[in-house]
């Protein structure tokens, strides 16, 4: 496939009764998303089991409101081509110091990207739970930061991990390669959860979908 940028739709979900948002990296022309990796060996904190279906249950995550304009997609990152496996970008060049710090997932395309104000400034490409435990779908805060975290389910390690469930869901290095997958965990590179785990503050969103598009420019969209 030739160079395509992508985008991931934000997700906002705002004070009680307020809509939910998505941002989702998309291609520069008309493409078909990224097919997601079946992977069927164990990772390091997963069994080997056959890969299931995805659950499509949204998380309902209330939060300040904020400045919409943030939410608007106003650069990407110039990445030649689609991520494989263990590729992870950072650049902040094009982005404020501060603002807004929204992480999306795309399920589909397999990639998380992290936007400041509108900005994205990484992309890496990831694992994620394709077993009896699927990542869900949803909008989740930053719930606990943990440099140092050992699972106390597989008592395996997950460096930089920033919790999103109480039952383990969290993102997390990871050995991002083909033939892994995690329990329902978002594993990314090691270099790149390191760089996030020091960008990242406790109550950020990360939006989980699968498939979402928005177009370069575009304001978010709000979700019924």
């Amino acid at each position: 496939m030739s160079s395509r940028l992508r985008l991931l739709l934000a997700v906002l979900v705002v004070a009680i009764g307020a809509s939910v948002f998505f941002m989702i990296r998309a291609p520069q022309q008309p493409a078909p998303a990224a097919q997601a990796r079946a992977n069927d060996a164990k990772s390091e904190d997963a069994p080997a089991v056959a890969q299931a279906a995805v659950a499509a249950a949204p998380a309902s995550v209330a939060g300040p409101e904020a400045d919409p304009d943030a939410y608007t997609i106003k650069s990407i990152l110039p990445i030649d081509g689609p991520l494989k496996m263990g590729d992870h970008h950072w650049d902040e060049s094009a982005a404020p110091a501060t603002g807004t710090i929204v992480i999306t997932v795309d399920l589909a395309a397999q990639v998380l990207s992290v936007f400041r104000d509108g900005h994205e400034i990484g992309a890496a490409a990831i694992l994620f739970g394709a077993d009896a435990k699927p990542t869900p779908l949803g909008v989740y805060p930053i719930t606990q930061k943990d440099k140092d975290h050992v699972s106390n389910i597989y008592d395996a390690p997950m460096p930089y991990m920033l919790r999103l469930t109480n039952d383990g869901v969290a993102v997390h290095a990871s050995n991002v390669a083909d033939g892994y997958m995690t329990h329902g965990c978002i594993g990314v590179p090691l270099p790149f959860a390191k760089k996030l785990f020091e960008t990242v503050k406790l109550g950020d969103k990360v939006i989980i979908t699968r498939g979402e598009t928005l177009e370069l420019g575009q304001a978010v969209k709000a979700a019924a």
